[in-house]
This record gives structure tokens, sequence and C-alpha cells, in this order.
């Protein structure tokens, strides 16, 4: 596999409602309903779709998967603020920090076109620091051939753009294949559902649910690895062993449900 660490991401967003309120130049007290509806009756007015566009969307959860060569962790930074409040600097900055220690391969399905724009918009609204990441060659030499930014570079593998070869019309969903591979998919909730989850104060059920799409990209990854000679075969088995043995030792009710959904190996 890759000579550095892993980390396989995901994010969950919801509309950045005090960003809308601030662009339209809202009274304060207008409620987060009445401005949501208002720009959703502006963009349907326009002809535009009813999902905002990047630098509208507030991060609520980042899962990971890392995997380095003291085993596998799933992880997520949550915000887990109720009502209008926001850890969402919080969180940006956690990820960022976690890339700025570790320098790992960071693996996505498709990252380059929406997790990481979110992610820089959101870190400069915050002012987040995250020198490492916008390495060019700068700092470090190897950086200038191999980094972060560069959309054919593998310092950032999005797995999806790539199995495209780039081209947006190849492009296939993450459930899709998962469960073409005989993976899971997705368990508990899709994108869409999110906002309504986060009203309801059901975070920790956003989290779980994008744990599960970060292990799918995970195993996906590992599939990639095997097929172009990063694994081999017998590697490739022995990991999906690790992996299994890494969740059922995880006390959460998504992994027992996500380990069952995932078909046994053949023999």
């Amino acid at each position: 596999m890759a000579s550095w660490p892993v980390l396989v991401f995901d994010i969950e967003t919801i509309p950045d409602v005090a960003g809308l309120r601030r662009l339209r130049e809202l009274p304060p007290d207008t409620g987060d309903d009445e401005v949501l509806a208002h720009e959703l009756a502006q963009r349907a007015a326009d002809g535009k779709s009813d999902f905002l566009p990047h630098y509208l969307q507030r991060v609520v959860t980042i899962s990971c998967v890392f995997r380095g060569a003291d085993g596998l962790r799933v992880h997520s930074f949550v915000d887990r603020l109720p009502g209008g409040a926001s850890e969402e600097a919080r969180i940006v900055q956690q990820f960022f920090s976690t890339i700025e220690k570790r320098v790992p391969q960071l693996v996505s399905w498709n990252g380059g076109g929406f997790d990481l724009p979110v992610l820089h918009y959101r870190g400069l609204m915050h002012g987040v620091v995250a020198s490492r990441y916008w390495d060019f060659g700068e700092d470090d030499r190897e950086f200038k051939w191999n980094n972060y930014i560069s959309r054919y570079h593998h310092r950032h593998l999005d797995l999806m753009d790539l199995l495209a070869l780039y081209q947006p019309r190849a492009n296939a969903p993450l459930d899709t294949m998962a469960k073409l591979c005989g993976l899971p998919g997705k368990l508990g909730m899709d994108g869409a559902a999110v906002h309504g989850a986060w009203r309801e104060g059901r975070i920790e059920e956003i989290r779980r649910y994008c744990e599960t799409d970060v292990m799918n990209t995970y195993l996906l990854y590992c599939r990639y690895q095997q097929m172009r000679g990063g694994l081999t075969v017998a590697e490739h088995a022995a990991e999906m062993q690790l992996v299994r043995a890494t969740l059922s030792s995880i006390d959460e009710p998504h992994w027992p449900q996500y380990l069952a959904a995932w078909a046994a190996p053949s023999a």
C-alpha cells in the first residue's frame, strides 16, 4: 500500500443558515426556517437546485478511518453544540491538525468535488491553520511532485475521480459501487436526511452514518489496491479480516449492523 499512513475521510454538512442570514442581509431575529425557505424559494425561481453551494455548507461531522503501522482506527470529529451554536471551527482545525501531525495519504470518494472544497471554504472562514496540507513544495521538496492539492497527485486520492478516469460522466455513487462489490453500502440514512436529523438532535445517528460511509470508502480503496498490485490477494484477505476484527471490538450499535450486511467472504 502507500509508504505513509492512510487517512480515509468523509464529511456531513447542513445548510449554513447563519451565513445565508448575513449574505441576504436579513434581520438577526429572522428564524432559521424562514431564512432557509426564503433562499430555497429564490433558488427555485432562478431555476437552481435546492442543494446549496459549497461555501454555504456547514460541517457537522468529519469521519475518518486511519490505517497505520499500529493498526486501524475509526474516529469522528463532531459538532455537538445544540441550537445555533457551532463547534465547526474546532472540528475543521482538528482534521487539518491530524494531517499536520501524521502527513498521511488522504483517500476520499468525491473528496475533490465536494468534501475538500467545503473544508477549504470553512477553514478560510474560521482562520484554520493547515500549512502542511497547503505545501506545494516550498517547505518540503517532495510536495512539489506529490501534494494534497493537485488533482493528479496521489497524496490525496479521490478514488471516485480516479476510477472514472477524471471524466465526470463516468462517476459512480459510493453506495452503488459498495453494493456492487459486496459491501454494505449506506446504512441508516442518506445525505438528504442529515439536516432533518440534525434539527431533531440526532447527531450521533449522523456520526454513525458518516462512519459507515467512510468505512465503505476504505474497503473500496483496499479493493483498488489489490487491483493495482498494492496488495496481493492474500494481503487483501488479511486486511479484510483485520477490519472485521476491529469493527467487532467497537461497542457501537452500527458496527454489528454493518458486519451483518457485509457478505461473508467466499471460500
